[in-house]
Order: C-alpha cells, then structure tokens, then sequence
C-alpha cells in the first residue's frame, strides 16, 4: 500500500512553544504552593512567600537583558561565525538623519557590515534612510514599533501588536523581513517568548555593550566595547552601540562617531571581519 503523500509544511501544525527551564520551574512552584495551602495547616504564609519570591526572580531575570531564563536569548554568535572570525556590530534606536549617514559612511571606509535594530515609527519618517542602509549592504532588524518604555510591563496581545507592527512595516520600507528582536532597554517579562516563537523572531541582546547613551567620553565607551575588562574583542561577539539617541560631546558630536573608526581599526588589526545577524544566524521558524 502506497504511504500517503506528505503534509505540505502550511498545514503542518504548529511546533508547540517550548517552555523554558525556569517558567516549567515556576509552575510547578505554583501549583505546589497552592497544593500546601490547601492542604497542610500553617502553611499558606510559607507558600505565599515562596510565590512571592518566584515572581521576584522572574522580575530580575526580566531586568537583566543577557539572561536566558526567560527563553532563548541570542548574546554570542553562532559557533560557526565564530570559527570564520566574525563578530557583529549592532546599532539601535535609529534611524537618525543626522547620525546615521555618518555612521554608513564609517562603515564603508573600513569595509564593515552592521545591524540595525530600528524603531519602526521613526523609520517610517525616513524611509530613504532605511533603504540606504541596506544598499549599502546592512540588514534591518526589529527594535519595536514605537519603543515604549512601558513594552516590559505589557500582556501578549499588545506584545504580539507591537511586534507584528514594527514587523510588516519594516519589511515594507526596507523589503527585508526581519528575523531577530530586540527588546526596548532590553526589559522583557515572561510573556515575550511566546511571542517571539509565534513570529519566527530571535531575541537578540549583546555580548557587551558601550553605554554610549550616557557616557560622553570616547575613551570610557571604548573601553568597554574592545576589552579593557581583561578580554579583547573576540570572534562571535555581539557589541551594542547606538546611531539614536547618541550621547553627545561638549561640542555637540556623537559620541558613537569618535568611537566607531578606532573599534574597527581594532578588529581589523586582530583579523576580525564585522558581519550582519542576517548573515550569520539562521533564521528561527515561525509557527
């Protein structure tokens, strides 16, 4: 008897979201709380004090923007790009007809390719910048639709609106449909994961990052980003830098702009070669 033909990949059902280590923990911290309050004398106290401590735990985990505990969370390249010597730089909050052109204009004098992780609204303002970035051989990744500073406290509807907003818009501006996220501050809460399954969408933090945002001096944001904490920079690394709401010097210049050239030059000289997430991480199936 023949086997019956294949189910097309559409109408297969959907992979299931896997739950994360930590939240299969919690649940079960939950129900045997409750179980213990039901039925053992004197402790619904203990039992309230462990959920309250459990939902501490998540809120730190959700605080803490490099964690895995919440689910999958991209901080280091593939093992492969690694082994090519590649690292990634990533830029968010823009686009910013002011910064940004300069910040291509580095990239392009030392040969390297970034990523984007752009606020869809503000993207929408200046679509011919979007689109020079990836003439230019960059890749447009999702940074949300409005970059609210409320996107960690939201359920997973307005989640999943926002998302899937910034989603559709930036594959029409840019005709690149992202594949990674990363959140606003990098705040999230339990409900985010999901979320991102649903979509097909990595979430993607760093390695380490410059806090060119508030630090003005070069020197410091350098620092931080090429290794003066007793690691270099390194193939697979993810560094996080900002052509939005740069930080700007007493003279009114982008911080970012005076620490892009000597961190390229550094990676460079240690024969490094600055690659996109596009090019280098696979994308995540969405369901």
């Amino acid at each position: 008897m023949a086997s019956p033909p294949a189910q097309p990949a559409s109408a297969r059902p959907p992979d299931p979201w896997p739950w994360p280590p930590a939240l299969s923990a919690s649940l079960g911290l939950h129900v045997a709380a409750g179980t213990a309050a039901l039925l053992i004398p004197g402790a619904a106290p203990w039992a309230l004090a462990g959920v309250v401590l459990n939902h501490l735990g998540l809120t730190a985990a959700g605080l803490w923007p490099r964690s895995g505990l919440l689910g999958p969370n991209v901080t280091r390249l593939p093992a492969a790009a690694s082994a090519r010597g590649q690292w990634a730089l990533t830029l968010e909050d823009g686009p910013d007809p002011e910064v940004t052109p300069a910040v291509l204009d580095l990239l392009d004098a030392h040969g390297a390719r970034a990523t984007f992780f752009v606020i869809a609204l503000r993207a929408a303002r200046h679509p011919a910048l979007l689109r020079e970035i990836v003439r230019r051989g960059h890749d447009v990744q999702n940074h949300s639709q409005h970059h609210r500073h409320d996107f960690s406290l939201r359920g997973p509807r307005a989640l999943a609106r926002e998302i899937s907003a910034a989603q559709d818009l930036l594959a029409d501006l840019s005709g690149q449909r992202p594949h990674c996220f990363r959140a606003p501050a990098g705040l999230r809460n339990p409900l985010l994961d999901p979320v991102l399954h649903r979509l097909g969408l990595h979430l993607v933090s760093w390695t380490r990052r410059g806090f060119d945002t508030r630090d003005g001096e070069p020197a410091r944001v350098l620092r931080r980003l090429a290794g003066a904490d007793g690691r270099a920079l390194a193939a697979g690394d993810i560094l996080l830098l900002h052509d939005g709401n740069a930080r700007r010097n007493a003279a009114g210049r982008p911080v970012l702009l005076d620490v892009l050239a000597p961190l390229l030059a550094r990676a460079r000289a240690a024969g490094l070669q600055a690659t996109t997430l596009r090019a280098a991480l696979p994308p995540r199936c969405a369901v």
